[in-house]
């Protein structure tokens, strides 16, 4: 194929230059990676993706694959292209104009056309290659001959003097033909090219990943900042409303004073009234008159609501001496920190529903899957592998391989319980198997009125008991933590398990007396 008909062949169909890193769409057109590229993110925008050439349409963003042998063949195009401009050899004979060398002789160190080549090479004694401006790097620097060998032990091109003469310092060295060592020396070169074509590909496979990550990334970096921005509006709305009310409450305290001293001083004024009339009524001289007045009674009467003044009096004179504004703030913060903790999270995760066939026949399960019971009555549950056995525990029917989780569940109506997390390889039979007594489970007990810990019969006493009848398990599954908190006001931290997790996890409840109901379960951000 001459080589206008083969760049033709070579050349992309959007850029209309030769092929760069060439990637192939599934209908079997090429293109350059950046043209293509650019193509489909343009056709993105109207959701259609079809093929530039042939127009043939694809269901979603098409898969790119490289073309490696077209690149290849780019490659050695290019190569070809460059060497012949750049060679800078033109024919001996043809001064006028000049016309490229195809090929030089050593013997006549002449550069030859292929007209005059047809001619010149009918002699047996030239010695041709290809074209050159340097014919004496081509001969031995001593000998002027023509370099014939490859000394092997010296690494170096020689000439039949080299390898006869007797002073040369080449005599009884392996020798080998050019042909020989340089198809030796194309062959290590092959195997490098090799690995060096492997790793730029590896290159290219992580640029690809990378990229196609990247733009998951930006995805997620959108649905993130959509939220973490309602979060932040949600917050100052809430520190507004905060700061408003513990205002209100500082000003309150002085207005309440301010009250006070208004009743007080109509109930002085009223006092007042009182003594101007009692002292009228003493100076005067008609008995009759003094006994008649009607309003006497009203007047002696003294006691009047003193006790509940005096009380009002001590209680703002020794009220501390202000508003606890650090403990109104704590304890308001800490309620939008708990509020925040609990609502903000990403939709659409399952709730934690309980496995039926996982029960212990001594255990009751709600109708909705939520709620389990110790039962007086023996349950008649069909025989299964994963049903625990005199342990009267139960397992969730989802299980979690990756994310952060959280559920919680109401334990106040049972005074002796564990709460957890285990792996499906759990024991299904017999003591060993309740959750924190093996290697394969993580939970909290309750038992006495004494919490703990426990994990693979390892018990931790938790320093402080639960207040509230509400209790989270979360789950962090790349993290390798799975913690426990007391839902009270402020919510608080009981314990973090911490490992390299194996398996699956499964909730998992244990209960001897009373219930334990599910409240509610959620995938966290």
């Amino acid at each position: 194929m001459a080589s206008g008909d083969l760049r033709a062949e070579l050349e992309c169909s959007v850029c209309l230059n030769i092929y760069t890193d060439p990637l192939m769409l599934p209908c079997g057109h090429n293109f350059c990676r950046v043209c293509i590229d650019h193509v489909l993110d343009t056709q993105e925008g109207s959701g259609v993706f079809f093929c530039p050439v042939c127009r043939k349409r694809f269901r979603s963003r098409p898969a790119l694959h490289r073309n490696i042998t077209l690149r290849n063949i780019v490659e050695n195009f290019l190569s070809a292209q460059q060497d012949r401009k750049e060679s800078g050899v033109f024919s001996t004979h043809c001064v006028d104009p000049p016309v490229p060398a195809v090929r030089s002789c050593l013997h006549c160190e002449v550069s030859l056309c292929d007209k005059h080549l047809s001619v010149h090479k009918k002699s047996p004694e030239h010695v041709l290659c290809d074209p050159t401006l340097s014919m004496e790097s081509r001969k031995c620097s001593v000998h002027k001959n023509i370099l014939e060998y490859y000394c092997t032990e010296d690494e170096t091109c020689v000439c039949t003097f080299c390898v006869a003469g007797e002073h040369t310092g080449h005599k009884g060295h392996e020798m080998e033909s050019l042909d020989e060592a340089s198809e030796m020396k194309k062959e290590t070169l092959r195997n490098v090219l090799q690995k060096l074509l492997t790793k730029r590909e590896e290159t290219e496979e992580r640029v690809q990943s990378l990229q196609e990550h990247r733009r998951k990334v930006e995805e997620e970096e959108a649905g993130d900042t959509e939220r973490v921005t309602a979060l932040f509006r949600d917050l100052r709305r809430r520190l507004e409303d905060l700061e408003k009310r513990v205002l209100r409450d500082i000003s309150g305290r002085a207005e309440r004073i301010s009250i006070s001293i208004r009743d007080l001083e109509i109930k002085k004024e009223e006092l007042s009234r009182k003594l101007r009339h009692i002292e009228e009524l003493c100076n005067v001289t008609d008995p009759l008159t003094v006994l008649q007045e009607s309003d006497t009674g009203d007047l002696c009467d003294t006691e009047d609501g003193d006790n509940e003044d005096r009380e009002r009096h001590e209680e703002l004179l020794h009220d501390g001496g202000g508003l606890d504004v650090a403990g109104v703030l704590h304890k308001g913060l800490s309620r939008i920190i708990m509020e925040v903790n609990v609502y903000f999270y990403l939709q659409g995760a399952a709730d934690i529903l309980l496995d039926v066939n996982t029960a212990d026949n001594y255990l009751q399960i709600s109708d909705d899957r939520k709620t389990v019971s110790m039962g007086a009555v023996y349950q008649t549950y069909p025989d299964t592998p994963e049903r625990f056995l005199y342990c009267s525990q139960v397992m969730s029917s989802q299980s979690f391989s990756s994310g952060r989780h959280y559920w919680e569940m109401d334990v106040g109506r049972s005074h002796q319980w564990r709460v957890g997390m285990c792996y499906p390889s759990i024991e299904r039979d017999g003591c060993a198997s309740i959750i924190g007594d093996n290697n394969e489970s993580w939970g909290l007990d309750r038992e006495d009125d004494e919490y703990m810990a426990t994990h693979n019969n390892d018990w931790i006493p938790l320093p402080t008991n639960p207040c509230s009848n509400r209790v989270r398990i979360y789950l962090d599954y790349e993290a390798g933590r799975i913690s426990f908190y007391d839902l009270c006001d402020p919510i608080r931290h009981l314990h973090t398990f911490t490992t390299t997790f194996t398996e699956p996890l499964h909730a998992v409840l244990f209960v001897r007396d009373g219930c334990i109901k599910i409240c509610g379960g959620n995938q966290v951000i």
